[in-house]
């Protein structure tokens, strides 16, 4: 077996968490969102959840949040809150790319926008569907490809005209057809990934890398450029950026695209798809049509 491409400098990751950790409840409004779409999930699913796991719990949110959820807090009896970093207090360390669980241990596991720095993320898939229980559930979210498109247009071009050449100053990020295979890949069964794109309006760039740094979200690959952004890039890409992605009410936009991914763990309580051949009705009676030859 061949191990997974070191994508992401993780060390780096939990160093910049870590310094985040202080200051990331003023820029958390990206994770806020992810945690409202997980709540709405579990809400609709009616059952009890005994163990559960939250993966990147950074600074509580979700804790707060299902306090302030009873439908949804009465469901789970005991949540496990870990983080990357030490600096986030009251949750354990711990480290998505090596979980330390035991099999059929867990039953639910979420994470807020935490996945998107993995360097093996079917193994962390699969990780997690060993850890759960049957009829286990995963709801994770994790930044998709549209994610800071305007950013990386304009930084690349910008440090083209400055140096003649660029470098990787944004991670790339997984497109949402793509989580429905990897989840299928990993066990799961009844896969579904949903997508949210959300439209910031910053007064000025320079906001948006000051949010993206309180975030801990700045520059973790591994094999990223060396040689920093100077001024003559930055003001570069500043005017770019201001040309070229308006937003309609001032300043300027920046795309977040938030993916969602859940399934289960196999049980045989759950319902399977039709034998083929097994239909009883012909789908051209059933839509009151003629069948023909195509």
């Amino acid at each position: 077996m061949t191990s997974a491409p070191r994508l992401f400098d993780r060390q780096l990751l939990r160093r910049r968490i870590g310094r985040a950790a202080s200051g990331f409840s003023a820029a958390n409004f990206l994770k806020t969102r992810s945690i409202e779409d997980i709540l709405d999930t579990l809400s609709a699913v009616n059952r009890r959840f005994g163990t559960a796991l939250e993966i990147g719990s950074r600074d509580g949110s979700l804790r707060r949040a299902l306090l302030e959820n009873s439908l949804v807090s009465e469901k789970i009896d005991f949540i496990i809150e870990t983080d990357l970093s030490d600096q986030n207090i009251g949750q354990v360390v711990l480290d998505e790319e090596a979980l330390p669980f035991g099999d059929d241990t867990l039953d639910l596991v979420v994470s807020a926008l935490a996945f998107h720095s993995t360097n093996d993320l079917p193994g962390v898939l699969v990780q997690i569907r060993r850890a759960l229980r049957p009829d286990g559930l995963l709801i994770a979210s994790q930044f998709g490809g549209e994610t800071l498109r305007e950013l990386r247009t304009v930084l690349m071009e910008a440090e083209l005209e400055v140096r003649g050449g660029s470098g990787a100053r944004i991670a790339p990020f997984a497109e949402s057809y793509d989580c429905v295979d990897l989840l299928k890949r990993a066990g799961f069964n009844m896969p579904v990934v949903d997508t949210d794109k959300v439209v910031v309006a910053y007064a000025h760039p320079l906001n948006l890398l000051r949010d993206l740094r309180a975030m801990g979200e700045t520059n973790i690959l591994h094999d990223r450029p060396r040689k920093g952004l100077n001024r003559a890039i930055l003001n570069r890409a500043f005017e770019l950026y201001a040309e070229r992605f308006p937003h309609p009410e001032g300043g300027v936009r920046a795309t977040f695209e938030i993916i969602t991914l859940s399934g289960w763990t196999p049980h045989e309580s759950q319902q399977k798809p039709l034998q083929p051949g097994s239909a009883k009705v012909r789908l051209a009676d059933a839509l009151s049509v003629k069948e023909g030859r195509l």
